[in-house]
């Protein structure tokens, strides 16, 4: 079997890193060759050196310029796939014609999120609905997001992001990372995103500081990079400066995430829905309990007052008032923390991720 997986770049994503962690479970089958397409040349994972995989680069310039079908279409015609997995609608779109006249199978692995109130006026459901039709299955990695973007019940599938508990081998030492950190408060809550208007810091940061009102023994991190990190920064008052803590983007997530003991994840529901999250996959493996804002995806991964707490969009002293709760309960908070990571254990492995991806696999190549 040859796959060409088509995805717009391997920058540090939740996309990036779910098609690479399949990649990696793949490049330990004998019978599977596989290259990747990238149309930009933005590589920020040492996975993609450390397998030596073969990484062509389609630069769109200009943006909608014909010579990246026919780019795309002569790296095909060389490689002779058996399968086109495209990661996102753009490169669905830009895989059509190759898929076509070389009777390629073609994978739409496009839908990583849970929009609200998505309809055909909207230009990424739009195109959505144009990438189905030539699309021999469409995935989804939420029944939510397949739900959204109303894809075709007939040729759909959700499958959920497997979390490679290999990841969690070699962390730091606790007191290294609370000294690099510069953590000295007895709790930490953190929130690991993107800083864009998606993601909903405004919520954190509040919460953080109704809770900082209360006690001084919470540091909160607030853990990405983004358009938005440095308006986020300047909200914040001077009189809970000092405990709230802008790490920027880093390599070893784990092991911060290992030293907190709440996971937050606060999203903007009328500008976007969650998928499955990476950050609250890692929260759960690690033990943590978490407190998201329900919606999409996310229903799918947090069981409200089981593993954490669901709550409504935009309501920080809701927030607040869960993590004053989960800190103040060391008993409540140790439970849901092993009953998500016994959930991600049964439901969100990455074994079982790679197994459903070959199954797909099989079955189409099967019909051929």
């Amino acid at each position: 079997m040859k796959v060409i997986f088509l995805i717009d770049n391997l920058r540090k994503g939740g996309k990036e890193r779910r098609m690479l962690e399949l990649v990696k479970e793949l490049s330990k089958i004998d019978n599977i060759d596989f290259e990747i397409v990238i149309f930009k040349n933005q590589i920020e994972y040492k996975i993609v050196q450390e397998l030596d995989l073969k990484v062509h680069i389609i630069k769109r310039k200009p943006k909608y310029s014909p010579n990246s079908f026919f780019k795309l279409y002569a790296i095909c015609k060389q490689f002779n796939p058996d399968i086109i997995h495209s990661w996102s609608t753009m490169c669905t779109i830009f895989a059509i014609p190759t898929a076509q006249l070389l009777n390629i199978k073609l994978v739409n692995g496009n839908i990583a999120k849970a929009p609200l109130n998505f309809n055909i006026l909207n230009i990424d459901f739009a195109l959505a609905q144009f990438s189905f039709i030539f699309s021999d299955i469409v995935i989804g990695n939420s029944s939510a997001g397949l739900k959204s973007y109303k894809a075709p019940v007939s040729k759909s599938i959700a499958i959920k992001n497997g979390f490679d508990f290999k990841r969690l081998k070699n962390l730091k030492d606790p007191l290294y990372i609370r000294k690099k950190y510069n953590i000295t408060t007895d709790f930490v809550v953190a929130k690991v995103a993107a800083f864009a208007d998606r993601k909903d810091y405004a919520t954190y940061i509040k919460a953080a500081q109704l809770v900082l009102s209360a006690r001084n023994d919470v540091t909160f991190l607030a853990i990405g990079n983004g358009p938005n990190l440095e308006k986020t920064r300047n909200s914040i008052s001077n009189k809970t400066l000092n405990n709230v803590i802008f790490t920027g983007a880093i390599q070893d997530i784990e092991s911060l995430v290992s030293i907190i003991d709440v996971g937050i994840l606060s999203t903007n529901n009328s500008v976007h829905g969650e998928g499955i999250s990476n950050s609250i996959l890692e929260y759960m493996a690690l033990s943590k309990p978490v407190i998201a804002t329900k919606g999409g995806g996310t229903d799918e991964i947090v069981v409200d007052q089981h593993t954490g707490y669901l709550i409504p969009s935009k309501s920080p002293q809701i927030m607040a008032n869960k993590i004053h709760k989960v800190l103040d309960n060391p008993k409540l908070s140790k439970k849901m923390g092993f009953k998500g990571k016994e959930r991600i254990e049964q439901l969100f492995n990455l074994d079982h991720m790679t197994d459903t991806y070959l199954s797909v696999y099989n079955k189409l190549l099967q019909n051929t």
